[in-house]
């Protein structure tokens, strides 16, 4: 007799590894120049209707140049994976205002808190207007789900969720183990269309180095069929050559390296800045007004040709400064 348990959450995403390695196999790994502007990337690896995957952990380490780009060129119904997504997942749901989609599915997790600054009511309001399909999960649970794709199996087994409405609101699925007769849940593998993740160093090949800690972007970088990097700065495979062990996602992963200085900003990328706690707090407040939060996207993300329009409208190299003095003074 099944003994099977199914969550009642739909399935965004095919965990089938076959199918996945159907693509891996056509990915060249061959040692290219990847350098592009984050422009260009965006434009040519990010495709509406995708499943997009985003790195770093809360407001640390994170992509935001790659997701501003997403917002500006106006990429629309995406699927994301909301794992330990904060910032992240705020600059997102900025695409769902005024009748524009620019998420239509999302894995959740954690997505709408700041953390210990609070919740994001923009983010809180387009959850709760029912315009986007959901599917519950823990982030431990997410991440399971990208090593097991990283593994190319379909699926992981933990004890995580068992009893609880997270299971029920899921797409997982309840099993009993052969060995032990004990129940245990079956995590089915997610494998991204494209992630964005953000780096300490890379060459331009797309071997990089993450400096603390990665929580599950190595499995993300392995998982996802495409990959842009963004980074702080750019060094020589000389140099990478000279402490391969320095690497942690290999170039056959990526398809697309960016230099971007202070590419994590406001987020806080460890031994090089501290969050920008004054201008989280500012999206924070604006976007309790819509109409606010519309002109505060409109002239800050829209309103500037890239990254570095956003940077200087924050207050440039100088208030980048004084967050790498306060983030010296805090390690």
């Amino acid at each position: 007799m099944d003994s099977t348990i199914v969550g009642e959450g739909p399935l965004f995403s095919d965990p089938d590894p076959e199918k996945a390695r159907a693509f891996f196999r056509h990915k060249s790994r061959a040692l290219e120049d990847k350098v592009m502007s984050v422009k260009e990337a965006v434009t040519r690896f990010v495709h509406d209707g995708e499943y997009l995957g985003s790195g770093g952990f809360g407001t640390n380490r994170i992509a935001t140049a790659a997701l501003h780009e997403v917002l500006r060129q106006k990429k629309r119904n995406l699927s994301f994976a909301g794992h330990t997504a904060t910032h992240d997942f705020q600059i997102l749901a900025a695409g769902n205002i005024g009748g524009e989609k620019l998420l239509a599915k999302v894995d959740l997790a954690y997505v709408v808190g700041l953390e210990a600054r609070g919740l994001s009511p923009h983010s809180r309001r387009v959850i709760e207007s029912g315009q986007l399909e959901t599917c519950e999960w823990t982030n431990y649970a997410l991440a399971c789900r990208l090593h097991a794709a990283a593994m190319g199996v379909p699926y992981m087994l933990s004890r995580n969720m068992l009893g609880t409405e997270t299971f029920t609101y899921s797409a997982a699925k309840q099993l009993v183990c052969p060995f032990t007769g004990r129940k245990v849940v079956a995590l089915p593998a997610l494998y991204p269309d494209v992630a964005l993740i953000h780096v300490h160093e890379s060459d331009g090949y797309g071997n990089c180095r993450i400096y603390g800690v990665t929580v599950a972007d190595l499995d993300l970088a392995r998982a996802a069929k495409r990959l842009i990097i963004t980074c702080e700065r750019l060094i020589s495979n000389e140099e990478i050559r000279r402490a391969p062990h320095l690497t942690v996602i290999p170039s056959l992963c990526v398809d697309a390296v960016c230099e971007v200085p202070g590419g994590c900003y406001p987020g806080n990328m460890p031994g090089e800045y501290f969050s920008d706690e004054e201008h989280l707090r500012q999206w924070l407040e604006v976007e309790k007004d819509e109409a606010q939060f519309v002109r505060f996207i409109d002239e800050y993300i829209y309103g500037v040709p890239d990254f570095a329009g956003y940077l200087e409208k924050c207050g440039g190299p100088a208030r980048l400064a004084q967050l790498r003095d306060l983030e010296l003074l805090k390690g």
